[in-house]
């Protein structure tokens, strides 16, 4: 029978690519469960929460502190929004990322991605959900690319 740990470490695996699980999910993890359902709801490290499990998909949704894990523990993660100087201090507040303003987009991302958003020094400034493709991030000059779910200055 397959462990919390690794189920979790799978779902990371698939979503955000090889070694993700291990490079976000340490043995030292603590899971905690949903009172109702009895299912998989967060992730700790420590008294640090490093994502959740979303209830109607199974899939990850990151902190900032399980993106900055992530970052630095991958060779080349395919989740990833550049955004530009201008842009950075609205997004690290909370507001969502416009597509004019992304200056370099992982080719790898479907509208719907968790995506972590960096700025141009690769700092992990928010975490969101993609609405275009990487692509269309890069070759679009209106629309919302990216609605943040957590940033920065707010999750403090």
């Amino acid at each position: 029978m397959i462990s919390d740990l690794e189920r979790v470490r799978a779902i990371a695996d698939y979503q955000f690519g090889p070694g993700a699980g291990e490079a976000l999910f340490p043995d030292e993890v603590s899971i905690r469960y949903s009172k109702t359902t009895g299912r998989i709801r967060h992730i700790y490290l420590g008294e640090t929460l490093l994502a959740s499990v979303r209830p109607s998909d199974g899939f990850l949704t990151l902190t900032i502190a399980g993106a900055e894990r992530l970052v630095a523990r991958l060779q080349k993660p395919r989740f990833i929004v550049v955004v530009s100087d201008v842009a950075a201090p609205m997004v690290s507040r909370g507001r969502s990322v416009f597509a004019k303003h992304v200056i370099e987009a992982s080719p790898e991302i479907r509208p719907g991605d968790e995506v972590v958003v960096l700025d141009k020094e690769g700092k992990v400034i928010a975490v969101g959900r993609a609405l275009l493709s990487g692509m269309e991030m890069l070759s679009f000059d209106v629309g919302v690319a990216v609605r943040v779910r957590r940033c920065r200055l707010r999750d403090r």
